[in-house]
């Protein structure tokens, strides 16, 4: 039987994030009946009563509208492979137009499978050499981090706070820094509106000097948009993209959310010129060029379902969105106020959470290391479950915090994990508390 030494594959198999979301899966599958608040999974209800058929049905008679197009040859768009590129091009940069203000032509967008394939493929064009690094927000995603593990990309971490997001000041001097050593940041990743995992929100100014520092520094700007669409009305900020005057951004965006995960639809909108031997092109004709060595194409019958599903909604993400964003809203504001009751009776210190206005997420600080063997106790005696945050920190911090998904859940069950782990918390506090026989014996020698 042929055995192959672990150490002789890729490193990116030694990656600690990788081994961190094996053991999350593990541990939820020995514990089954706790209230977990670790998947950042979309909620169930609303593609409970999904109609595939009627979606389908409604993008094939938009495409068979299209000039020079016929019903049998929309319907077949569905069954072959179909262009690299998507089929869904215009219905997603006419949603983004409308919407968002981001006036993107279809042929500068990628329809790919899910954002991750997106995130991919973009740092497998731009980052070119071990000089060009990547700089992430701390804490920062793990989908993008695990990607730049994979390519061998070197990553920089810059540090973000509570309410207004990533420091723009420490991100110009990580830029001056890489240069002193012959290198350059390529692109710096973000999540501007309630980032995945701290829940933070990249106030309006911030995002205006970021791309001001990204045209001065000469790097992109990837800006991961999966949850600004749980923003409270009157509460919208602009995207990046839709401020982008310069080309400066790589908009990456997913259905997930908003549709439904098992689709795997994501997409990214790409337009920066590109100058090659045969002319100038988007640089997404070259993520699309890479795309056909990965997945080739992404299923055209999940694109066309996503498409019809937005087309039943005026070709408007904020409508599909509207009862997706109220119900999240619903889930984290009912978090919170969980949380402040069951603590009402007090906590041990060193206890605090952040109070994000929207997304999935929330971050708790504890006074001990929120690990895996933390993590074991809490489902084994109290049955809640939760995600260690060190993980999502490429900068090394992150040891005593952990963080919190509500949006999987529904308000009972929310409940009852802020009342168990609260609880947990509660003991572990005056188990550290109560002297051990070692502390009685020292005690007693000493007197």
């Amino acid at each position: 039987m042929t055995v192959l030494d672990h150490q002789a594959l890729h490193a990116s198999l030694q990656d600690p994030v990788l081994e961190s979301i094996g053991f999350l899966n593990e541990i939820m599958s020995r514990h089954p009946d706790a209230v977990s608040f670790a998947p950042g999974a979309p909620h169930p209800d609303p593609y409970a009563d999904l109609d595939p058929t009627r979606y389908l049905d409604r993008f094939v008679a938009h495409a068979a509208a299209e000039p020079g197009s016929t019903p049998a040859r929309a319907a077949r768009l569905l069954y072959e492979y179909g262009p690299a590129r998507g089929i869904v091009g215009a219905v997603v940069a006419d949603a983004l137009r409308r919407d968002q203000g981001i006036d993107a032509d279809p042929d500068t967008l990628v329809i790919t499978v899910g954002a991750q394939e997106a995130m991919l493929l973009t740092l497998r064009a731009l980052i070119a050499s071990p000089n060009d690094l990547l700089a992430v927000t701390d804490p920062c995603f793990v989908g993008i981090t695990s990607a730049a593990s994979l390519l061998g990309a070197e990553v920089v971490p810059v540090p973000e706070d509570d309410r207004d997001g990533l420091d723009i000041d420490a991100l110009a001097e990580a830029c001056r820094t890489a240069r002193r050593t012959g290198r350059r940041i390529r692109a710096c990743y973000v999540a501007p509106d309630y980032a995945n995992p701290s829940g933070s929100r990249m106030e309006a100014d911030r995002r205006r000097r970021l791309l001001e520092l990204a045209e001065r520094e000469d790097f992109l700007v990837l800006e991961d948009n999966a949850y600004g669409f749980t923003a409270a009305p009157g509460t919208e900020l602009p995207a990046l993209k839709a401020l982008d005057t310069a080309r400066r951004v790589v908009h990456i965006g997913t259905f997930a959310k908003v549709c439904f995960p098992g689709a795997r639809v994501g997409y990214v909108v790409a337009d920066q010129s590109v100058r090659t031997a045969a002319g100038t092109v988007p640089l997404a004709a070259e993520l699309a060029r890479l795309k056909t060595a990965v997945t080739v194409n992404t299923s055209p019958m999940c694109q066309a379902l996503v498409a019809g599903m937005l087309l039943e909604h005026g070709g408007s993400l904020a409508e599909l969105s509207r009862t997706r964003s109220a119900l999240y809203r619903r889930n984290l504001a009912h978090l919170l106020r969980a949380l402040d009751r069951e603590s009402a009776g007090g906590l041990p210190d060193g206890v605090e959470w952040n109070r994000p206005g929207g997304g999935f997420f929330v971050r708790m600080r504890l006074p001990v290391p929120a690990d895996a063997a933390l993590l074991e106790v809490c489902a084994a005696e109290y049955g809640v479950l939760w995600t260690p945050m060190a993980p999502f920190h490429p900068g090394g911090g992150g040891t005593h915090s952990l963080r919190l998904s509500c949006s999987y859940l529904d308000p009972d069950r929310i409940d009852e994990g802020a009342r168990r782990l609260v609880a947990f918390l509660r003991a572990r506090a005056r188990a550290r508390a109560r002297p051990t026989t070692a502390d009685a014996t020292a005690r007693g020698a000493r007197r």
